[in-house]
């Protein structure tokens, strides 16, 4: 199991906590000096079965420096592919890839579901 975070992410501090508590074990990867690759986003969201735009930080600086709530409506999926790779930051985290399944942000309830 591959566990994608950005250690100063409160978010992913809960999250890690939350699968040492629950037993499970995981290889963790550091999201900006490990960034996505095109590859890896383009088989995590077909795998996850989520819409694209839930693969970015909309709560973070740089999607509101680039303006992407503006400009994301208008780019194809492989523009948007594409961008997410250039920047760990712009990937919404934690990420959490096993077995052909990915979920993306912590939510306890969904982590729990598909884990326990």
């Amino acid at each position: 199991m591959l566990f994608i975070c950005y250690p100063k992410c409160s978010t992913c501090q809960k999250a890690r906590k939350w699968l040492e508590a629950n037993g499970i074990t995981f290889e963790e990867r550091h999201i900006v000096e490990q960034n996505p690759t095109v590859a890896e986003l383009k088989n995590w969201q077909s795998a996850s079965g989520l819409p694209l735009k839930r693969f970015f930080n909309t709560s973070g600086m740089k999607y509101r420096e680039l303006a992407l709530k503006d400009k994301l409506p208008a780019m194809s999926d492989d523009e948007q592919l594409a961008l997410l790779a250039t920047d760990g930051m712009l990937v919404k985290r934690p990420l959490l890839v096993s077995d052909g399944k990915v979920l993306v942000g912590f939510r306890e309830k969904e982590w729990a579901d598909a884990l326990l």
